[in-house]
């Protein structure tokens, strides 16, 4: 008896501590699927220490758990938009630092970042880079170069951001970013990073891609962890990454990757899962190439085939300084071995091996491919021992000099020529200025030949190497510290080792586009693309002529063609239509794609023109381009930076919603970017407009001036579009959105607060036939809006997409295509031409109304408006409609458990336990789904919560009830008040 009280007092002492370190030590968690499994009210029943006993040292020491993280990306035409949602939860009591990051490829621009952190928004704004941040925490500041980054040879960047997450709560990070996949050996490659470094309870990465041409090829490759990427296998289904799904037709497939906590364990236990990678491509066009137009944007896609190669010249400059020793050199030696094997008979070649000294295998001369030549370049190489400094001046000038010389001799043979230059230093001989460096190198290569260069390592001037190849119709490439340098150059060289075409122009029809990205290229290599984009400024035309001439092998080649726009837009508008219904409600939209790349592109040209700027002032234009350009379309650029308003936590672990402070999200940086301003306040995501200059005239009773140089900002809340509905709670910063699906001339209520302030906004919805292949048999829009204002005396405006009304003290008819400004008894109205209309009441309370124009629409486009609520300040706690309702209202997001039923392809169905969002508000609870929405003409992304079936229980009543009779109707809400 005395033993067997003995053996219990033993299990229950150290039971205790047991749980006690699982409490405290998050080495020695329990399953994270624990925390879905128990509700909020259940977890108080689970035997653990309270809160008090933990050790403060250890819960600091704790991290937030991933509950969800979800990847979703829709590809369409090669232009891809990924949206990234990571939610997690403070289990403990005391507040803890939550940190996200994700890896971002290095080619692509973030679009937008937001946090949810104890159920309030804080958003990001995009501002001009000017000086250097100096008062930021160090942690969230210190910006790490590109060659420092983890995995930098996979061209991937990390976005940082720490935020306290209050305890017993949860952080909700959500970024998108934008990419133009890049075509490189007869694929495009899209790479997902899935690395959240600990196991997460619901883990999806989604991939959409939809094509104007069909998918001839696609394959998902094994996970990626390692420094390169896996050769694909025969079998490429047996290598697919465990709970991969692939649905797939001619021209659209859809990819998802859901491992669960088991699958994610026999991968990894880190949760350090590696990148997941998708390879495709889709059918060529003969000719000139694939166009595609959306409004009033085109994209021009040109990689042709079966083309006969064009011979080429080529003089590899290799470092062989002493910092190569070992690894570095031995890789590079294998990779040019191999190289030396793909070499073609009529291509001639040479080698420069540079340090302190030059060695040039074959002085004077480039030699062709033989095979006792190819024999001899391999004792050069072989014999390549490395010692010296590095005189990267020298060895430029040495190669060049041998293609000179040899071109000089040539006897009008048509190829190509280029240099190939590897190093993994800086210059440390000879000449070390880098201006005087890439001035000598423009002098010796004259235009006749282009440079291709490799940086190697962490300590390579790679500003240096990227001027050197800009300058000089080239590319570079980096190679991290740790990374495969035999496999990654011999794919460099794959990618240029066979010329097709030389001095390609691409011409348009005079006076028909504007503002052309890129059009004329030195060189196209075999599996490469050319990618061209501009603005339309002929809408009218219904055709637009298109030139291409280049030179091949034997003969100059010269392709024209007239290209019909209509039928352009229309086989676009069907692809997108096509994208709308793939995509789930959580996924990015592709709508706007074609005006989005033209604006990727842009930037990229404007950064690579910037680069190669030879003067201050010339400088100074492009970074005011690419800067505008980037703040147009909300894009984190080396020109521009993120600020994002963080919570600061109390001692106690809540937040204090009084005190925040700016960060800046740490993202690698050029050696090149300016300073950034220091001290800037955080603001919310607004997009302002500039109005011009002003100019009084005085026009009967009102006073009439031309728009003064004041910006107006926009507000989110908002209906736009079909129309669409955004409303930003500002007690709750949540922002949420509904569609209202009405009649051709329904008169919807969109606010009322005619017993306070005398307000009441309407707006009347005209019908138009909804694209080829839309889910929609017709659209409805906004064709006019009416604001009527009945204190201190009757007066309206009334908003037409060509034309404004101000019945005031007088009445004044106002143009829609003329920038003018018109105040009258408390009334102002700024109009700025065809573009919006800001509406000022009693300085208290504004509308902006914006005007979507068409020159030549298509017969499911048509003039409508957009209303916002720009300044609600003056309208009462009674406001009512459907925006005015919730001006002050406050809403919380919470989750509930919702049973669903799941089926895999051929596999029996079974009920799923998920999470389901909802919003509460009053004593409604309304289902909901994380969403993107594009406001302000689609300058302006927000992340919002869908309400579905017309904004079921999130408006009072039915929206049937916020139909009235007239525009000019102001009773009261159909329950009596406005708030009942």
């Amino acid at each position: 008896m005395a033993r067997n009280t003995l053996l219990c007092a033993l299990i229950v002492y150290f039971g205790s501590h047991v749980s006690a370190a699982h409490v405290g030590d998050p080495d020695l968690d329990l399953d994270p699927d624990l925390d879905d499994f128990f509700s909020d009210s259940d977890r108080e029943i689970v035997p653990r220490r309270s809160a008090r006993q933990v050790k403060t040292s250890l819960a600091k020491e704790t991290k937030p758990h991933i509950q969800e993280l979800s990847v979703k990306t829709t590809i369409i035409s090669r232009y891809a938009f990924t949206a990234v949602s990571c939610t997690m939860f403070n289990r403990y009591s005391v507040a803890t630092e939550g940190v996200f990051q994700f890896q971002v490829p290095a080619t692509a621009y973030v679009s937008n970042f937001t946090m949810i952190v104890g159920g309030r928004v804080y958003p990001s704004q995009i501002r001009p880079r000017e000086k250097r941040l100096k008062h930021v925490k160090e942690d969230d500041s210190k910006l790490k170069t590109k060659g420092s980054t983890e995995n930098s040879e996979s061209e991937m960047e990390m976005f940082r951001m720490a935020v306290v997450v209050p305890g017993k709560n949860r952080a909700i990070f959500l970024l998108t970013y934008e990419e133009l996949l890049q075509r490189r050996l007869g694929h495009y490659e899209h790479v997902t990073s899935v690395r959240p470094m600990q196991l997460v309870s619901r883990l999806r990465v989604e991939t959409i891609i939809v094509d104007h041409s069909p998918i001839t090829h696609l394959e998902v490759l094994p996970l990626r962890n390692g420094k390169t990427a896996p050769s694909p296998t025969p079998d490429a289904k047996a290598t697919v990454p465990l709970s991969t799904v692939i649905q797939q037709n001619r021209t659209f497939c859809k990819i998802t990757f859901s491992p669960n906590i088991a699958q994610q364990a026999r991968i990894t236990t880190s949760g350090n899962l590696g990148d997941f990678i998708i390879r495709y491509d889709v059918e060529r066009e003969m000719g000139i190439g694939d166009i595609q137009v959306l409004d009033g944007h085109f994209v021009h896609y040109f990689a042709p085939k079966d083309l006969p190669v064009v011979p080429k010249n080529v003089v590899f400059v290799i470092d062989a300084s002493a910092s190569m020793l070992g690894t570095k050199i031995r890789q590079t030696k294998e990779a040019l071995f191999t190289i030396l094997k793909d070499l073609r008979p009529h291509d001639h070649f040479n080698f420069v091996a540079f340090s302190n000294r030059i060695r040039i295998w074959q002085p004077g001369k480039l030699v062709p491919v033989t095979p006792d030549n190819i024999r001899d370049a391999k004792k050069f190489i072989f014999s390549i021992s490395p010692t010296g400094g590095t005189d990267i001046n020298g060895a430029i000038q040495s190669g060049s000099t041998l293609l000179r010389t040899f071109l000089s001799s040539a006897e009008g043979d048509n190829s190509v020529s280029l240099i190939i230059f590897l190093t993994d230093g800086r210059p440390t001989v000879g000449e070390m200025q880098t201006s005087s460096i890439l001035g000598n190198t423009q002098g010796a290569v004259q235009e006749l030949f282009c440079i291709f260069t490799i940086g190697l390592g962490n300590d390579v001037d790679y500003r240096l190497l990227e001027r050197m190849a800009l300058e000089n119709c080239g590319t570079m490439r980096r190679i991290g510290e740790d990374a495969d340098a035999r496999s990654m150059l011999k794919g460099f060289y794959d990618e240029i080792g066979t010329p097709l075409l030389s001095d390609i122009h691409v011409e348009y029809s005079d006076g028909s586009v504007d503002y052309v990205t890129q059009h004329v290229f030195t060189n196209y290599f075999n599996g490469s693309e050319i990618v061209i984009a501009g603005k339309l400024t002929n809408q009218s035309s219904d055709s637009l002529h298109v030139m291409m001439t280049a030179s091949n092998s034997d003969r100059t080649l010269v392709l024209e063609t007239d290209v019909r726009l209509p039928e352009c837009e229309q086989e676009t508008e069907r692809r997108v239509a096509a994208v709308s219904v793939g995509v789930s409600d959580t996924g990015p939209s592709a709508d706007g794609y074609v005006e989005r790349l033209w604006g990727f592109l842009s930037v990229k040209d404007g950064l690579r023109s910037r680069l190669r700027s030879q003067t201050s002032r010339e400088r100074d234009g492009f970074t005011q381009q690419v800067t505008n350009i980037s703040l147009a379309y909300n894009f984190l650029t080396p020109l521009t930076n993120m600020l994002v308003e963080k919570p600061q936590g109390l001692p106690d672990g809540t937040l204090d919603n009084n005190a925040k402070s700016t960060a800046a999200p740490v993202m690698p940086s050029s050696n090149e970017l300016p300073d950034e301003a220091a001290g800037v306040s955080p603001q919310s995501l607004t997009r302002k407009k500039e109005q011009p200059s002003s100019e009084v005239i005085k026009e009967r009773s009102g006073t009439v001036r031309r728009p003064s140089k004041k910006s107006v900002t926009i507000s989110k809340t908002s209906a736009d579009g079909d129309p669409h509905f955004v409303v930003e709670f500002p007690l709750s910063k949540l922002t949420v959105c509904f569609n209202i699906n009405g009649e051709p001339g329904d008169v919807l209520r969109l606010v009322t607060d005619h017993t306070q302030s005398g307000v009441t906004v309407n707006g009347k919805l005209i019908g138009a036939p909804a694209p080829a292949g839309s889910r929609k048999d017709k659209r409805t829009y906004f064709s006019s809006i009416i604001i009527v204002v009945d204190k201190p005396r009757r007066a309206y405006i009334e908003v037409t997409p060509r034309k404004i009304i101000l019945d005031s003290r007088d009445r004044m008819v106002l143009p829609s295509d003329s920038s003018i400004a018109v105040e009258s008894g408390g009334l102002a109205v700024a109009i700025a031409a065809r573009s919006n209309i800001t509406v000022t009441i009693q300085g208290t309370i504004g509308f902006v109304i914006l005007l979507h124009l068409y020159k030549n629409p298509a017969p499911y486009q048509t003039d409508h408006l957009g209303f916002y609520i720009s300044n609600s300040k003056g309208l009462s706690e009674d406001s009512h409609g459907l925006l005015g309702q919730f001006l002050n209202e406050n809403v919380s997001l919470t989750e509930l458990p919702a049973n669903v039923t799941s089926s895999k392809p051929k596999g029996p169905q079974k009920d799923v336990q998920l999470r389901q969002s909802v919003l509460k508000i009053k004593d409604r609870t309304v289902p909901v789904v994380k969403k993107s929405r594009r406001i302000y003409s689609g300058r302006q992304t927000v992340d919002c919560w869908f309400a579905r079936n017309n904004a079921a229980k999130l408006i009072e009543g039915e929206y049937r009830n916020y139909v009235v009779p007239h525009m000019f109707y102001m009773g009261d809400w159909p329950h009596g008040t406005n708030t009942d």
